[in-house]
């Protein structure tokens, strides 16, 4: 793999992980549990949607400086000189083009589900981007310490309803154990690193994934304490999406967020 195709699969790893969990995030907009938490959570959509946005612009610029053929169905500079935008990112690849990783496309579920999934992602994300604003990449750094801002209340917001779910109420706690139940095995993709995050790691890009593990997992236990909930013993992990190989939530996804610009193709407004 080269050093401009892992760049690209890279940045395009990042901004669907954001996008994908806006997504995800933002249907919850006018069913929250109460008005100010659907407010909180319809930002945090807005928060993730614009990294993507970032993050997609930066990847066709890549694409578009002719560093790599656009990835499948998207039209290149080899083939068509118009060039590539981040809606065709976003709307026009398919399902085994996406690069998030398993946790951001699982079901809402209840509150309790959203709110540990937020969690999860946030306590990982956070260190990732503080550690990206050390690297190489200039683009990818300034991205990274703008969105490290956002995602320090990503975190401290998700941490405190952890908390107080997994201590509060009989059943706010049973909710948040069924919740672990359900999402811990999706977890350990987050610190599972790709050809492509080996490569950016190499060149400086991006951190090692191992160096953000005991970080991630220290903010998880300190949390956990507070809630009641036990850290899980280790157990075998689903990986794969970050290569493409999804679960079928994300084709659900796709087909909603996408339909509009697949029926009406180039529609503006």
């Amino acid at each position: 793999m080269t050093h401009s195709t892992a760049l690209i699969q890279y940045t395009l790893h990042l901004a669907d992980d954001s996008l994908i969990l806006g997504h995800r995030n933002s249907e919850w907009t006018g069913h929250g549990p109460i008005l100010e938490q659907d407010i909180a959570l319809s930002n945090i959509a807005l928060d993730l949607i614009g990294q993507a946005r970032n993050f997609y612009q930066y990847a066709a610029e890549l694409i578009n400086a002719g560093r790599q053929p656009a990835p499948r169905n998207i039209p290149g500079p080899a083939v068509n000189p118009s060039p590539v935008t981040e809606d065709q990112l976003a709307y026009l690849r398919d399902g085994w083009d996406f690069k998030n990783c398993l946790l951001v496309e699982q079901t809402n579920g209840d509150w309790a589900k959203t709110i540990l999934r937020q969690f999860f992602f946030s306590a990982y994300q956070t260190t990732l981007y503080e550690r990206l604003t050390q690297g190489r990449d200039k683009t990818l750094a300034a991205i990274a310490a703008k969105s490290h801002k956002e995602g320090i209340y990503h975190l401290r917001w998700s941490s405190e309803w952890v908390i107080r779910l997994g201590d509060g109420t009989e059943e706010s706690h049973t909710r948040m154990n069924n919740a672990l139940d359900e999402l811990w095995k999706f977890t350990g993709e987050l610190h599972t690193a790709t050809p492509y995050e080996v490569e950016t790691a190499t060149a400086g890009i991006g951190p090692g994934l191992s160096q953000l593990r005991p970080q991630w997992e220290e903010k998880v236990k300190e949390v956990f304490d507070e809630a009641g909930l036990s850290y899980p013993p280790a157990i075998w992990m689903q990986t794969g999406g970050k290569e493409g190989r999804h679960t079928e939530q994300l084709g659900y996804i796709l087909a909603e967020m996408q339909f509009l610009q697949r029926a009406y193709p180039g529609c503006e407004w």
